[in-house]
């Protein structure tokens, strides 16, 4: 058994986490402060992703990073490099599909912040940098590592918008996802069923992590409210 597709969809998925974690929070903190028209616009258009078919996003990015599209054309000019067809190709399509994710429930966890502890820091001397690094995102964490494990989740089990811009290649673009397609496509439903057990162990044991970090949350809340 090939296990090039589970480090494929593993590093993917890390990468994207990664990017999506602090592209999230920022977008997350920064909007949560914007007036209600303005933060409900920019609202629908980040979770847009969420909603939409997966294979429009593909489609989408094709349009954007194809080698004959605006960006894709002039990173070929500039640095002879595709944009597409390449293992790392799929983290765009995670990134942009998952991002979501954790921008709400980042969001969410900032807009429930108690701001007397913010105004508390500041009295004290501390510059805004440290309030956020060293209170607000401290008193966040639970909702913010809730909605990085299950963007992680989505990316490692993403499917539409990777096969599109990614493609499969065995050995260097395949994921679990697009190698359970191309195993049900040829007929090898016994490989393809071992794959499907991998991801279902996987997806278990992201869904274990969520489940323990709101009961982690739960608790402080309750603990908050006795004291």
């Amino acid at each position: 058994m090939d296990w090039f597709p589970l480090w494929n969809s593993l590093r993917i998925a890390a990468i994207s986490t990664v990017v999506i974690f602090f592209l999230g929070i920022w977008a997350a903190y920064g909007i949560a402060k914007l007036p209600r028209l303005v933060k409900g616009v920019l609202d629908v258009i980040l979770t847009l992703p969420l909603v939409l078919p997966p294979t429009v996003v593909g489609y989408l990015l094709l349009r954007l990073l194809g080698p004959k599209r605006p960006v894709g054309l002039l990173f070929l000019q500039l640095f002879d490099t595709k944009l597409v067809m390449t293992w790392w190709s799929a983290i765009f399509a995670t990134v942009v599909v998952a991002f979501p994710l954790l921008y709400r429930t980042a969001r969410g966890a900032f807009e429930a912040f108690d701001e007397d502890l913010a105004y508390a820091g500041r009295t004290l001397g501390l510059p805004n940098r440290t309030v956020f690094w060293r209170i607000r995102l401290p008193a966040c964490r639970e909702g913010i590592l809730a909605g990085t494990v299950l963007a992680f989740a989505r990316a490692l089990g993403e499917y539409g918008a990777t096969s599109m811009i990614a493609g499969y290649t065995p050995g260097r673009t395949a994921t679990i996802s697009t190698t359970v397609y191309q195993l049900w496509r040829t007929d090898n439903d016994a490989l393809a069923f071992r794959w499907v057990l991998v991801n279902i162990a996987i997806s278990a044991v992201v869904l274990l992590a969520v489940n323990f970090l709101e009961k982690r949350d739960k608790k402080r809340v309750r603990k908050g409210a006795a004291a």
